[in-house]
């Protein structure tokens, strides 16, 4: 993946745990200074954040990225909404979805692509509690699968 000139910065593993994800789309973001040169220093949070749509543009909400240390008086808020950069075609797209189909956009990644900072949004479902045991359930039964195949394995 990194021979392709992208660089995985951060990734929302919480989304998956919570959510359903039906569709993944790229989406740019605007930033300033200081906020790109803490992204490439890695110093980004995704877990509670999530898009909206408003007045015909996406919004990102509650990603936290650190402010820069060599920033002086020009630093950022950490928390500030920020625009998503999408054609107008995909916008509609997601907002129909999102009001008809009751969906939510969710951050699962976040990546340099050729310098860029893109973000990879996710069109989600919300899980229940039991979908979330049974992924649980799932997850441990397969460790003991793979456990159990390497215990048998040493035996040889």
């Amino acid at each position: 993946m990194a021979s392709a000139g992208i660089k995985v910065i951060s990734e929302n593993r919480k989304a998956y745990h919570d959510y359903f994800v039906e569709e993944k789309l790229e989406a740019g973001i605007k930033l300033t200074g200081t906020e790109i040169k803490s992204i490439r220093n890695g110093r980004v949070n995704l877990k509670d954040s999530f898009a909206r749509v408003e007045n015909g543009e996406v919004w990102l909400y509650q990603m936290h990225i650190s402010p820069y240390e060599q920033g002086n008086r020009f630093n950022h808020d950490p928390l500030r909404k920020r625009k998503l950069l999408l054609h107008k075609s995909e916008i509609n797209k997601l907002l129909g979805r999102v009001q008809q189909e009751g969906l939510t956009l969710v951050p699962t990644k976040l990546y340099l692509k050729r310098g860029l900072a893109k973000i990879e949004l996710g069109v989600c479902r919300g899980k229940k509690l039991y979908d979330k045991r049974q992924d649980i359930a799932k997850r441990d039964a397969k460790r003991e699968i793979e456990r159990a195949f390497r215990e048998k394995g040493k035996g040889y």
